[in-house]
């Protein structure tokens, strides 16, 4: 991955890319999912407590990293075993493998995939009673023939097995391959000379396939994680108007008869409620929307939108900030940890933090809360029905009582009383003739010719 992080932190899709593996077992019915870590346990920190670590302290290989798992597993029923870096496995794909590996009672039972271009593969190589003889690894120049490469049948690192057949197999698995590792395919060959059958159950799952060892797999994953994501939205009744340029994680829950359009990314814990509209080209990141809102060439952090709210175009919800049922923020309104009452609105060019607002108040164009004094921040609280005109600042912390005003232009420094007018701006003073005598002294003052520079003036 060339990367700092480890590949399979890396995530997709909201989630890292080893949570999706775990999600898969656990929807399969693993009544055990026990994940193989380096000794740096760096994956512990992003798991749920559902699962067991085992760890494998150097690289030797896939048949050493479940060695690693052994103790935890020995007195299981069936091992299923998939890769970490396989993560879109379905849990459709574990869940029939274990029943047809339980079914024919074989010693191991291997999940394959017939593709149309396999490198990078191993292949498949079957015996004529069609059971699987070994599994011819591909990795390095030397580890399969020419005729092997030939073989569409590949390995997809999904495996079934008999937990007591696959310790005695383990302990003899060797490295005798060009990579100098102990490959868990081996497993196969050794079980086939202690005369045990090793099976070959073929899927049509591409996820199964679809392994992430640099960032343009990853691409590609991320690419069918989208798809499966949005196809389970619609099939449950969301518009989705243009599924290409939309971007949802998989933890995003969206109900029936919203509508997602263009240019839209919904992250997180985001919740979006029935009949609401997102976007076009609007960011919510862990964000709830109720029923019936719109929230429209916004971007949304951590903020809580009630029914029937409207927001942007061009609204910032910063974290804190709930907006009651039938509240609106418009265009160019930045709000911050602030609660805005229902049915309150803050139309336009405004930037209201720290702050409380009451229900039916209407807050003018360009009105600001000034919250921050240096070294901390003041919250303002308007009451209910309120009404500041546009240009009014409001110096916190201030309390700007139920039913009253502000004039526009107006710094309110002062707490203004329920019902008052608050004015808190120089009073005007008009010059007359002020015109005539500009006119008159610009006669007055002598004109620099045209070709002096400043320093012959």
């Amino acid at each position: 991955m060339r990367s700092r992080l480890p590949k399979l932190l890396h995530p997709l899709c909201g989630r890292p890319m080893i949570a999706w593996s775990v999600a898969a077992a656990n929807a399969a019915g693993a009544s055990r999912v026990i994940v193989v870590q380096g000794p740096g346990r760096e994956l512990e920190a992003v798991l749920e407590d559902r699962v067991e670590f085992a760890i494998q302290h150097q690289a030797r290989g896939t048949a050493d990293a479940v060695r690693a798992a052994a103790p935890l597993f020995a007195d299981a029923g069936t091992v299923i075993v998939v890769n970490g870096d396989h993560p879109l496995v379905s849990p459709d794909t574990i869940r029939g493998l274990a029943a047809a590996h339980e079914r024919s009672g074989a010693a191991a039972t291997i999940a394959t995939a017939v593709l149309d271009d396999p490198t990078g593969f191993g292949r498949i190589a079957r015996g004529p009673d069609g059971t699987v003889e070994r599994v011819v690894e591909t990795k390095a120049a030397g580890d399969a023939s020419e005729f092997e490469l030939r073989i569409r049948e590949v390995n997809t690192g999904i495996y079934a097995f008999e937990p007591g057949e696959l310790l005695s197999a383990l302990d003899r698995v060797q490295s005798h391959n060009a990579q100098g590792e102990q490959y868990l395919p081996d497993v196969a060959l050794i079980l086939r000379e202690d005369e045990r059958s090793v099976l070959a159950q073929e899927i049509s799952d591409p996820g199964s396939t679809l392994g992430v060892n640099d960032r343009a797999q990853l691409a590609q994953a991320r690419a069918l994680a989208q798809r499966r994501i949005q196809e389970r939205l619609m099939l449950a009744g969301v518009t989705i108007v243009d599924p290409a340029s939309t971007d949802i994680d998989v933890g995003v829950e969206v109900a029936a008869d919203a509508v997602i359009a263009p240019f839209s990314s919904l992250h997180g814990a985001t919740r979006v409620g029935a009949s609401s509209t997102i976007g076009p080209a609007s960011t919510l990141i862990d964000t709830t929307v109720g029923e019936e809102s719109r929230v429209i060439h916004s971007y949304v952090v951590e903020a809580a939108v009630g029914d029937r709210v409207s927001v942007g175009p061009f609204a910032y919800l910063r974290p804190g900030t709930v907006m009651r049922e039938g509240s609106k923020a418009g265009t160019f309104v930045e709000l911050k940890n602030t609660d805005v009452g229902p049915r309150s609105k803050v139309p336009h060019l405004s930037y209201i933090g720290d702050a409380e607002i009451g229900e039916d108040t209407n807050l003018g164009a360009s009105t600001i809360t000034a919250n921050y004094d240096g070294s901390r921040k003041h919250r303002t609280r308007i009451g209910d029905r309120v009404k500041t005109s546009v240009d009014t600042t409001l110096v916190a912390p201030v309390t700007v009582g139920d039913e009253a005003y502000t004039a526009a232009g107006s710094v309110i420094t002062k707490d203004v009383p329920e019902g008052a007018l608050g004015v808190a701006r120089a009073r005007q003073e008009n010059i007359e003739g002020y015109a005539d005598r500009r006119k008159e002294r610009d006669q007055e003052e002598p004109r620099h010719p045209p070709h002096l520079n400043s320093d012959q003036r």
